[in-house]
């Protein structure tokens, strides 16, 4: 149980990025930090003793505007210079590192539990918010799924992502598209960081490991695909927490980076991917 929770996790907070860097070719270094802003949230919600459930619209408004300023002023000009995004992207997420650490203070953070308790579940007790999270994750990708499949939206957005061009002259307005789909990845980000808050703690530097695992993922599973993002996540959660039991945390931490080093080379587009 513990490796699907693993599994459906990573795919959550890898999904941002995914979208943003599948869809729009974006490499935002700042993604990691998108998380940090929805998991500072749940601690402002509770610090102001509201429920819980509170810090979902306030993750969604804090990183909507965030986004919608970074999009507007830095990447919406950057769309056609992949590196020169990975280097804007970075610096922001040093300035936002900082700007939390001005406002928190650097000392970690930690929240009650949401759901205390434990559930039988074949003979084994299981903690209770672990699953209603796996629940929350499985029916969230599922509507996604869906939605991206079968709403004129998400057909707007493949022809957006497939010819630019040729979608702009038939009516798209490719540019709000781009900016509500990098608006929606990075909210997507802060809904991860509330869904994690009650089982990590909170500090400004957190989002660095969350950045990592979600490059290895997209790595591996590839770009442009929920599949690739599913098969990515199962690749590198399941050989972490296999590894990290069987040795060691490191050595679960070399294994990720080794198959992703070796995926770079052999199959650099990832086991699903849009191009």
């Amino acid at each position: 149980m513990n490796l699907v929770y693993a599994i459906a996790t990573l795919a959550l907070i890898a999904l941002g990025l995914a979208v943003v860097f599948g869809l729009l070719g974006v490499m935002n270094m700042a993604h990691g930090e998108f998380v940090m802003l929805g998991a500072y949230s749940v601690y402002v919600v509770q610090g102001a003793g509201l429920p819980f459930i509170a810090a979902v619209p306030l993750a969604f408004a804090v990183c909507g505007v965030i986004g919608y300023i970074v999009e507007w002023s830095i990447v919406r000009h950057l769309y056609s210079r992949p590196f020169d995004t990975l280097l804007a992207t970075w610096g922001l997420s040093i300035l936002m590192r900082k700007m939390v650490e001005v406002v928190f203070g650097r000392d970690y953070k930690s929240i009650d539990q949401i759901l205390p308790g434990t559930v039988e579940l074949l003979g084994v007790a299981y903690p209770a918010y672990r699953l209603l999270l796996l629940a929350v994750i499985a029916i969230f990708f599922g509507l996604l799924f869906l939605w991206y499949r079968q709403s004129n939206t998400g057909a707007r957005i493949k022809a957006m992502v497939s010819n630019p061009p040729l979608a702009a002259a038939v009516g798209i307005d490719t540019a709000r598209l781009a900016r509500y789909t990098f608006i929606f990845g990075v909210c997507t980000a802060g809904l991860a960081g509330v869904a994690l808050a009650p089982l990590v703690r909170i500090e400004p530097y957190m989002g660095i490991d969350y950045l990592l695992s979600s490059f290895f993922i997209l790595v591996v599973g590839g770009l442009g695909s929920l599949e690739g993002l599913l098969i990515g996540s199962s690749v590198i959660g399941g050989s972490d927490a296999a590894i990290s039991t069987l040795f060691s945390k490191t050595s679960g931490y070399m294994a990720v980076l080794s198959i992703s080093i070796l995926f770079l080379w052999l199959r650099p587009d990832g086991l699903f991917s849009r191009r």
